[in-house]
């Protein structure tokens, strides 16, 4: 469960380096610069969710959004 975007970037990171890929051979593939790159990696609030979904993609990680445990929320009309 991810709760800080601080942790969106270290989850990003360590896939990355899992999978031994540079920050910029990503950021070619986004179409971006490497320090852009570098700069999203360790800020990850200034992502974009679609750029968050296409670096998903990249790293092969699925973006889940699920309702949290408890009672049903009510319909909203």
């Amino acid at each position: 469960e991810v709760v800080l975007p601080s942790q969106i970037g270290t989850i990003l990171r360590a896939r990355r380096k899992a999978r031994r890929l540079a920050q910029a051979a990503l950021a070619e593939q986004l179409g971006i610069s490497q320090a852009r790159f570098s700069y999203l990696e360790a800020h990850p609030e200034a992502l974009t969710v679609g750029r968050l979904l296409q670096l998903g993609r990249l790293l092969g990680i699925e973006l889940v959004l699920r309702n949290k445990a408890g009672p049903p929320p009510e319909p909203e009309w």
